[in-house]
Parts: structure tokens; C-alpha cells; sequence
């Protein structure tokens, strides 16, 4: 697994830029002719950039370098087995002599009967590789045509491939977030997802869910299930840094990646196995450190998933109360009226963060179709509870896009909010994708680009303090008294900011992006350039 690696203090030759560190006033930024954000102080640099931004706009070749180029710190929302690119899915499947379903587009195990090829007849026949292409991913989706439907049926069409290469496919995926210029990744598996099956069929479901716990745990059946995840996971690790070269004079870019894994549980099923993979995910957090959390995952307007959603959240709620070092983010509010009845927009969000109790939310498209929302939306901003905004995948799955969404919303609330890319394999995009929408679609500045790159790191589950105080998204990202006054790039001079950076992996990962916005922002601010 990569590891977390600290930027060099010394590093004298990247450009300074003094972090804000007193009470940030409205009337610089309308001095610099920025739209207002609350609580935002505009060095020069972030000025100059910011008109660089404005000059580029209407020129694609500048403005594409402008987002890939730009610091985006963490990518917190993704699923690994739509993350990688469908060509490398393709591939992978061809190596392994799979075969495929032609009259479905789906992988399956050889020999390859009537009715299937080989997977690896792509190598050379381009209208069955296209046609893979198209039917693994929105690539070419018709305008109109049912985007929910086909977005997730591409996970079962791929699925023969993804569950065979964790290591593989994070090498590519890792690669891949390195090149959008971050540093740190939060990614969706499902560990130990036969063993979980079969020990909650074995358990049976009891509406006691204390008893239940306690069954699952009885004769360290639940300890063992654990220990057949680590495993797993020492397994793709192998597998990871062997394709990623990862201590060699070849190793690629994804091996100074830090990657931490987010146990998925599929919320469609039994709720016996629903439990029982809560119940692993939140134990492996508590173990393992290359685990960080838990999420449901499965399209939220399912028959199941509506019928169970209040179960699931009690659920979450009583086993936060047994592992309570384990993190909840969670998909809530992935709803769209038209797609359910009224009744099921009222509460989703709601009850993620106020019984679950959820410190990270995903898509959260239905917000102002809840009851009381504005209650809820106070709440996340009072809690500091993100919000996860993958721009594409709202529009490809929901068609919510532009003033639908409620983006602006959230930020007008002083919701922490954190761009993502969900499944960004199958919807064929990047993170800089997602950064230039928000920019076009929203109008936003480069300090506010900023501080959505920002909030990815300072809303991560990484341990340790923040190099920020207080609540950056409603006080201003301000530096902690310790580093008051020192300037990224630069020798740090305190010692006490000195034991931050290098005891905190958190404010570690926060000042590496600091130093980078300052060599970032003097490129950019650059006259002609």
C-alpha cells in the first residue's frame, strides 16, 4: 500500500505564499473582483491567479491545463470497480481468458460457448471492443435515453473482471489520481464479501440487534471473518505494488499515493448481510488502518433499499456504539422526484446524520425535497458534515445538473462541500472534469476553487490535527497558532508547526497542498504566461 510520505521542510526553491491567518474580510475579495465568499481573506497570489482563470476561460487548451494542474488534494468518493478506466477492464478481462455474453455484454468464466467470444478478440476487432466500451460505460449514452438503469447495470456486466484484480486495479486507478494532482485517495471495496455472505446466512436475522451483534460474534466468528479481509487485503497490496513497480527504479506514480479503504455494504440485501458487513467494515476499521470507514452502496430507490432504509440507519446507529473509532460516510439522498414516491424524498439525509449519525454525506441531490431541510442543512454546517458532490454522476444517474442542484445550496448554508467523481471509469470523466464544471456551471473563482480542494483533505479521514482552526468552511481556512505566519514552501521556523506537519498526517498532507498551491499560484499568476 502507498505510504504517507511528508513534504521536504527544506524545500527552499518552491515559491512562498503567507497562509491567512487573521479574520478574513468580504471586501477584499470584491476588491479583487471575485464573487464573495464568506470568510475569505485573497492573498495577491490567489488574485492574480484568479484573473489569470478569467482570461483562459474561452480558451479550452489553457483552461484544460489550468484544472489538471491545480492542487485537488483527496479523492473521497469513488467506487474501485468503477474507477478504472473500461479500456483497462477490457484488458484485464482478455488476460484472464474470460469470455463475454454477446447478446448481454457480459463477462463471464471460459470456455466460451455458443452465444460468447473470448474477451480477448477485442485486441482486434474494434466494433466489439467499441461495442464493450459502450456497454461497460456512458460512453455515447443517448441523450434521453434511461441513464439510471444503464449506469448501474454496467457493474454487473464488468463484475466477473473487477472482483479478480483489487491490486491491479487500484495500481491504475492510483496512477490515474496522481496525474489530477493529489495525494491522498478514499476507495470503495467490499472485503471479504463471500465469507460475509455466508456467515449472515449462517446467523439468520434477529430484529434484536444487539443479539444479533451478539451472535455474529459468538465463538470469534466475527474476528475470523475479519481476519479473512486483512488477508485480502495484504493480497492486493502484493498485487499493487507489484504492478506498480512500487520500490523500484521503475515505480510508478500511484506508489506515493496514500490510499485508504472504505468497506461498502450492499444496502439491497437481507438484512442479515447488510449487518453482518456493517458490522465487518466497522471492526476492520478499528484493526486495520488501511480501513477507514463504512458506506451502503446500491441505488438508494431499490424496493429493498427504500423499504429498509430506517432499519439500515438503526443499524449503523447501535454498531457506532460498539466500534466507535470507525467512520460512517454514507450514499443518502441519491433521489430524484419522479424516481420515488414523494413520501420516500422526506428523510433520507435527515436520518443519515441525525440517527446514523454520519460524518460524511454522499450525492445528497434531494436535499430540498426533505422535510424541514433547512434544519438538516444547519446541522451538517454546525457538525461540519461534508457534503460529496460528483457533478456527472448526478446528471448521468438522476439528470440533476446546473441550478436543479443543490450545490449552491449546501454552500449558502455553510455546508462543507467536497467534489468527487463517484465512478469516473464508467462515467468517462476525471476529477478535473468535475472542478471545471463547478467553475463554468457555477462561476466560481480560484479561491474558491481553492477551498473545495482544501475542504477534500480537511474532511478526510485522516488521523491526526488539521493544520487548519476552528470551522474552515464557516471561519476561513486559517492556520493553527503554531503555524501562524509561515509560508509553504519555505523552511518551516516554529518548532511547534515543525511537530505538526510531521507528527500529523493530516496536517502533513494539508501543508504538502499549501506548498503546491504556492508553486501552482506563481505559475499562473505569471503576466502572458
Amino acid at each position: 500500500m502507498a505510504g504517507l510520505g511528508l513534504l521536504p521542510l527544506s524545500a527552499a526553491a518552491l515559491p512562498a505564499a503567507a497562509l491567512p491567518t487573521a479574520p478574513p474580510s468580504a471586501a477584499s475579495l470584491a476588491a479583487s473582483g471575485a464573487p464573495a465568499v464568506a470568510s475569505r481573506v485573497v492573498t495577491p497570489g490567489e488574485a492574480l491567479t484568479d484573473a489569470y482563470l478569467e482570461a483562459v476561460r474561452e480558451q479550452p487548451a489553457r483552461l484544460g491545463e489550468f484544472f489538471r494542474s491545480l492542487p485537488k488534494g483527496g479523492e473521497l468518493h469513488n467506487h474501485l470497480s468503477g474507477a478504472v478506466s473500461t479500456e483497462y477492464l477490457i484488458t484485464l478481462a482478455a488476460e484472464d481468458g474470460l469470455c463475454v455474453d454477446t447478446a448481454t455484454m457480459t463477462a463471464v468464466v471460459p470456455p466460451c460457448g455458443t452465444g460468447t467470444r473470448p474477451a480477448a478478440d477485442a485486441r482486434t476487432d474494434r466494433a466489439f471492443h467499441d461495442a464493450l466500451v459502450r456497454a461497460w460505460s456512458m460512453e455515447d449514452f443517448p441523450p434521453g435515453g434511461n441513464g439510471h438503469d444503464h449506469f448501474f447495470d454496467t457493474f454487473g456486466k464488468f463484475g466477473e473482471v473487477t472482483w479478480r484484480h483489487r491490486g491491479k486495479m487500484l495500481a491504475e486507478f492510483a496512477d490515474d489520481v496522481a496525474a489530477q494532482n493529489q495525494w491522498y485517495l478514499e476507495t470503495m471495496v467490499s472485503p471479504a464479501s463471500e465469507g460475509a455472505k455466508k456467515l449472515a446466512q449462517d446467523v439468520g436475522w434477529d430484529p434484536d440487534l444487539a443479539a444479533l451483534y451478539k451472535k455474529l460474534t459468538a465463538g470469534g466468528r466475527l474476528d475470523a471473518l475479519v481476519d479473512e479481509a486483512v488477508k485480502e487485503a495484504d493480497a492486493g497490496d502484493a498485487e499493487f505494488r507489484a504492478a506498480a513497480r512500487c520500490g523500484t527504479e521503475r515505480e510508478r506514480p500511484a506508489c506515493g499515493l496514500t490510499v485508504r479503504w472504505i468497506s461498502q455494504v450492499s444496502r439491497g440485501s437481507t438484512p442479515e448481510r447488510v449487518f453482518t458487513q456493517m458490522a465487518l467494515g466497522m471492526a476492520l476499521a478499528e484493526r486495520d488502518e488501511r480501513f477507514v470507514a463504512v458506506n451502503l452502496v446500491q441505488p438508494e430507490d431499490w424496493d429493498s433499499s427504500l423499504k429498509n432504509y430506517r432499519l439500515q440507519m438503526r443499524m449503523l446507529a447501535h454498531l457506532r456504539g460498539v466500534h466507535p473509532k470507525a467512520h460512517v460516510t454514507l450514499h443518502a439522498g441519491e433521489l430524484w422526484p419522479g424516481l420515488v414516491k414523494p413520501e420516500d424524498l422526506a428523510f433520507h439525509i435527515a436520518e443519515a446524520v441525525g440517527v446514523a449519525r454520519a460524518e460524511r454525506v454522499g450525492h445528497g441531490v434531494d436535499l430540498v425535497h426533505e422535510n424541514d431541510w433547512r434544519s438538516t442543512a444547519r446541522t451538517m454546517a454546525a457538525r461540519e458534515i461534508a457534503v460529496e458532490v460528483p457533478f456527472t454522476s448526478n446528471a448521468q444517474i438522476l439528470g440533476v445538473r446546473g441550478a436543479d442542484h443543490p450545490f449552491e445550496t449546501y454552500r449558502a448554508h455553510g455546508v462543507p462541500v467536497v467534489l468527487a467523481t463517484d465512478d469516473p471509469g464508467v462515467s468517462r470523466i476525471d476529477v478535473s472534469h468535475e472542478y471545471r464544471y463547478a467553475a463554468r456551471a457555477y462561476g466560481l473563482s480560484y479561491p474558491e476553487l481553492k477551498d473545495l480542494a482544501r475542504a477534500s483533505l480537511e474532511y478526510a479521514f485522516l488521523p491526526g490535527a488539521s493544520l487548519w482552526r476552528g470551522n474552515p468552511t464557516a471561519e476561513g481556512y486559517r492556520t493553527v497558532p503554531a503555524c501562524r505566519g509561515e509560508r509553504p514552501g519555505t523552511p518551516v521556523r516554529s518548532a511547534a508547526c515543525r511537530r505538526l506537519v510531521e507528527g500529523s498526517p493530516k496536517a502533513s498532507l494539508e501543508w504538502r497542498q499549501e506548498a503546491a498551491f504556492a508553486a501552482f499560484e506563481s505559475a499562473h499568476a505569471t503576466p502572458g504566461r
